[in-house]
């Protein structure tokens, strides 16, 4: 049955398949929903940016939510109708938190927009990817990675790796796929080898797929493509990238480094398909091929829009009365629903209905005993159970150091774990806060930065407030220097003579003031003859002497008043003196 060299891995798990119970019927189509709420996170990485509004009506395929960031891929319209809501809406996921999504109201008439293929051969491989990140196309096999970035450049892959091996029990969409749409698939295989320049194509199928695995033989001979089919054992997680690429190329992906950088890529079956269908017809990835199964009346396989109700998905199958309970996924990576009314994501490829039968209610977690188990059963080869521990015991430097991230959370260790461990439980908790843990430093850095940025641009605008200032001084300045420089002669001479005149008038008014002085009245005439006649004519001559003394002043020059009141000044201060010494002789007697 196999042509090809298979090389196993380490580790690996045999759980109950379950896969007869919807392998049996093909895909059958979904009718339209009552609504369609479509969420706007489709990728890993942000949600999308909408691009209508409540009561728009819109078409099928049209484009409703744009991408925003490198990881992120656009979102469209499941359908034609009208934009009912456009908010908050709880998420496929473990978390079961709320995110963005768009609800449409279906109007019934399935109406397409202007489909546009792509002339993929002829256009650069940019133009190609910028058309797959708009067409919405991402991992369908769960982990939704934007196919488009998975393009790299061309040369660099030798290999291209088909990934129909869907180890995961119950799952059995892309069996049915590979059975019913083998020329689909091989047709977006070729597209994608062309664009990485790999020189042969492997399609890895496990051995519980027969059907399958003839149907791709005899694609691949129809099709004339360097491809072959890997038949690979019936081993779970033989689907994983890096553990179908050791089975298939005996390359082993070390840590931190990633299958391009050897020489190989990998691509699920579906994903492979909606590229087709993106570039030769122009379609996004609006719908997707879903297993309804477990504890329902008609488990199968269904096309169903993105976006559709689960509880409406599942009434196609019947759910039976004895269900316990809704697992999305499969029962080894899937989580638990706590709500149905759910839009269907990228992401869902499946959806199990629970029963006591097949889902008993878990044990208690017992102590760990050390037994080993979950290290034997490890495909990556880690060390589960000291992770655990350091988990337990907050150690996330250790489990760092550990290689924590190189766990795809297969789930191996706990199906082997005797004490009922939810090992992977513990891990992705541990995942969580070490990430938690770098945004919340990464945001304190952030403003660290913020706020040396903002001290700086301070200074910086103080250091050129003060360079402006000082240059606005600056010609003030020179100015001034130039206004206080000597004055020339005729200056000098000028102010000479102000200020000569200034000095004759002060004296002159010293002397007027002088002549101010009030002056002796004579006594009025008594009534009764009191002075003699000899006394009288001194007063007379004394008042003459005045007016003559005053006359003369007034004909004097300023220098000769100067001079003058020089003398008189030297007078009085001689009779200052004569007065001061006979007032001391005066007290000398009396103390005598």
């Amino acid at each position: 049955m196999n042509s090809r060299t298979i090389f196993p891995f380490h580790g690996g798990v045999h759980p109950p398949e379950f896969k007869d119970l919807s392998s049996g019927a093909p895909i059958a189509a979904a009718p339209l929903p009552s609504k369609l709420v479509v969420p706007l996170l489709q990728s890993v990485g942000n949600c999308a940016r909408p691009l209508v509004q409540v009561g728009e009506r819109v078409l099928k395929g049209q484009k409703i939510g744009a991408p925003d960031g490198a990881l992120s891929v656009a979102v469209h319209a499941p359908t034609s109708g009208i934009v009912t809501a456009i908010g908050p809406a709880m998420l496929a996921h473990p978390s079961g938190l709320s995110e963005p999504a768009i609800t449409i109201e279906p109007d019934g008439e399935d109406r397409w927009i202007d489909r546009q293929p792509l002339d993929w051969r002829n256009v650069e491989p940019r133009i190609v990817r910028e058309h797959l990140r708009d067409m919405g196309i991402v991992g369908l096999g769960g982990a939704i990675f934007p196919s488009h970035l998975k393009i790299v450049e061309k040369g660099k892959v030798k290999t291209l790796i088909v990934n129909g091996a869907e180890c995961e029990p119950y799952i059995t969409c892309d069996d049915r796929l590979m059975r019913e749409r083998a020329e689909g698939i091989l047709a977006g295989a070729a597209i994608v080898r062309e664009l990485l320049g790999a020189q042969q194509i492997l399609v890895g199928i496990e051995d519980n797929k027969p059907e399958a695995v003839a149907i791709m033989r005899e694609a691949i001979r129809a099709s004339g493509l360097p491809a072959d089919v890997g038949v690979v054992p019936t081993l779970y997680p033989s689907g994983a990238a890096k553990q179908l690429i050791k089975l298939l190329t005996n390359i082993e992906v070390p840590s931190g480094v990633r299958s391009t950088d050897l020489g190989v890529q990998c691509f699920n079956v579906g994903t492979l398909y909606t590229i087709w269908r993106a570039i030769e017809f122009g379609e996004p990835a609006i719908s997707r091929v879903v297993t309804l199964t477990g504890n329902v009346e008609r488990p199968g396989n269904y096309e169903a829009l993105i976006g559709t109700p689960l509880n409406e998905l599942l009434q196609l199958a019947g759910v039976r009365p004895q269900a316990t309970g809704y697992v999305y996924g499969g029962p080894m990576m899937g989580f638990e629903l706590a709500n149905l009314d759910i839009g269907l994501s990228k992401a869902g490829n499946c959806i199990i209905v629970r029963d006591a039968v097949h889902f008993p209610p878990r044990p208690l977690e017992m102590p760990c005993i050390r037994c080993g188990k979950c290290a034997d059963a490890c495909p990556i080869e880690l060390q589960p159970m000291d992770f655990y521990w350091f988990t337990r015991s907050k150690r996330y430097d250790k489990l760092e150091q550990w290689q924590l991230f190189d766990c795809i959370e297969c789930g191996a260790c706990a199906y082997v774990c005797p004490s009922h461990i939810r090992l992977v439980d513990y891990f992705r908790y541990a995942k969580s806060e070490i990430w938690a843990d770098e945004r919340q430093m990464k945001a304190a850095d952030h403003a660290r930065q913020r706020h040396e940025f903002r001290q700086f641009r301070e200074e910086r605008e103080k250091r050129e407030k003060a360079e402006r200032l000082a240059a606005r001084a600056a010609p003030k300045a020179v100015e001034a220097n130039s206004e206080a420089a000597p004055v020339d002669a005729a200056d000098a001479e000028r102010a000479a003579r102000i200020k000569a005149a200034m000095e004759r008038a002060a004296a002159k008014n010293a002397a007027l003031n002088v002549e101010s002085a009030p002056l002796v009245e004579p006594p009025a005439a008594p009534t009764e003859p009191a002075l003699d006649e000899e006394k009288a004519a001194r007063i007379r001559a004394a008042m003459q002497k005045r007016e003559e003394e005053k006359a003369r002043l007034a004909a004097m020059s300023p220098e000769e008043r100067a001079a003058l009141d020089a003398e008189k000044a030297a007078r009085i201060a001689a009779a200052k003196e004569k007065a001061a010494a006979k007032k001391a002789a005066q007290e000398q007697d009396k103390a005598e």
